[in-house]
This record gives C-alpha cells, structure tokens and sequence, in this order.
C-alpha cells in the first residue's frame, strides 16, 4: 500500500576484507569483500507532493543537492523508469561522514529506492531494487540488503552471511581526501602480491571466533592508500595500542576501523584518539547482525 511520507535509516558499512580479482575489459574491477553493516546511520525522509521535480536538503553544507547527490540520481531513475506523477522531497540528515569509505552517499541511494517502493508500490522485487542500486554505485546493493555479505562481481553478487561478530567499533576518519579512482589506478600499477583469507574470514563469522575474525581483516587498497596518507598507518597503530582486537581500513579509505571486546574499551580509545587526532571524525559504532539467513 503506498503511503506519501516515509522516514529510514541509511546504514554505514566497513570492509572486513577487500580483494580485488582482475581489472574488466569495462574497467571496472572484479572484487571479493566482506561487507558489515553498521550501526552509524544517516536518515532520509521522502515526502511525496503535487509539485513535479525533485528537492533535496541536506544538514550538511559540503554535500551537493542537485544531480550529483546519489539519492538524487536514484530517484530520478524510478521517475523516469515508472513515469511516476507529481515530485518528491528528500530530507537527509547526514552523520556518516562524506569520502569515508563507509558507503555513506550508497547508503542514501539504497534508503531513496526502498523508500520510493513502499511509497509508491512500485512492483520491484529484492532482486530488482539491487539491479536499480547498481545502476547507481557498486556499494548500494549491498547497502540495500544490509547485514554481513560476501560481494562479487562489481559489488552486485551479494550472498548473506550468518554471522556472529561480537565487537564494538570504533572509526576513526582522517582529514585527508581520498580519490577512490586515484586510488585503484594506483594498485592497478603495483597490484598486491597478498591477498585476504576469505574463506577463513567466513569460517570465523560462523562461528563467532572472535581471534580469528581480527586476525583475518585485510583490505588490498590499503597500502595504496597508506603510500599516499601516512597518517592511516598512525591511526590503526595506536588503534591497536588502545585495545583494538584487529584494525583495518575500510574501503579505499581513509577511515580506519577497530574492533573491541567491549564498548567501555572502545569508547575510551575513542576519547584517546579525538585528542591525538581532534580533526578527525570519531564514532563508536556496533555491526548489525541480521538473523534472516
């Protein structure tokens, strides 16, 4: 049934691995990851109204409102592909930080397209809102499914993980601005010679051991990005000297990641790390398990 408002939460993810297979002949890149999703959210509100066209505001001056913004182009594509009436209000309120790697900007396209299907019954499937996610960026299929899942492909073959992660997080974004595309053309000249235990990455999360998880996080674009930002590189140290069980970055960075034991540990971390790094965000987060696998 389709209701006229709607209110989400668009959730953060990290990478607990990362690989990349090959470079495609399109140029995008084959990749295997494990993505996590995380309890760090942005909410998006959509309004439907009378008025054709589409708005969008946003509590972040930094972020575009026009065509460039994700949720943007995400719905235009439903207007377009549905021929649908009127126009539409989009409302983002942002505390995922932009240029992260945390899928922040996916995360607001996923939240745009589920909240366009309930809002106006669109007959889309799982299965179709992840092909009009891809359309948009290789993070939002995943972002629209949600949980833990193996990526493929270009991010858009997702299989569901049952997995038992019992760890607080703690992220920790430098300054710097990292170019994504900077970033693979710079490991598509010195591809790694190492890559990620995945399968053991899997058996860890089954099973919930929690040794085994931190000591399999790995993230190819990470020396990459490191060679450019020294300062990832101080970030997941001291990370690991508060505590941390592993630390990684995510993405193509620059955010690094920590996993804690417990909250109390990683809420201290948190309050050590804001004043080595007070430009830095900071934020201790929980992954989201989802039990529906």
């Amino acid at each position: 049934m389709a209701v006229s408002e709607i209110t989400l939460s668009a959730h953060a993810k990290v990478n607990l691995t990362l690989d990349i297979l090959q470079k495609r002949p399109d140029g995008y890149h084959e990749v295997r990851m494990i993505m996590q999703e995380l309890a760090l959210s942005d909410t998006v509100t959509l309004r439907k109204t009378e008025v054709p066209g589409i708005t969008l505001t946003c509590n972040a001056p930094d972020v575009p409102t026009d065509a460039r913004n994700l949720c943007v182009k995400a719905a235009l594509n439903l207007f377009e592909r549905f021929s649908l009436p009127g126009g539409l209000e989009i409302s983002l309120t942002k505390k995922i930080p932009a240029a992260a790697g945390l899928a922040g900007g996916s995360a607001d396209a996923a939240a745009v397209l589920q909240g366009m299907r309930t809002c106006y019954d669109l007959p889309l499937t799982d299965a179709g809102l992840y092909a009009e996610g891809k359309k948009i960026g290789a993070d939002v299929p995943f972002c629209i499914l949600g949980g833990t899942a193996v990526s493929e492909g270009i991010g858009e073959i997702l299989t569901p993980v049952p997995a038992v992660l019992d760890f607080t997080v703690l992220l920790v974004k430098p300054r710097a601005a990292v170019s994504t595309k900077a970033v693979y053309e710079a490991y598509d000249e010195k591809p790694s010679e190492t890559h990620p235990d995945t399968e053991g990455m899997l058996e860890a999360l089954r099973t919930g051991d929690a040794p085994g998880i931190a000591l399999r996080l790995e993230n190819v674009l990470e020396p990459v990005t490191l060679a450019m930002h020294p300062e990832i590189g101080e970030i997941r140290k001291k990370l690991l000297s508060l505590g941390a069980s592993g630390a990684r970055m995510s993405g193509s960075g620059p955010t690094v990641f920590g996993l804690f034991r417990e909250r109390e540990a990683a809420e201290h971390a948190a309050e050590e790390m804001k004043k080595i790094f007070p430009d830095a965000f900071t934020a201790v987060t929980e992954a989201v398990i989802k039990d529906t696998v």
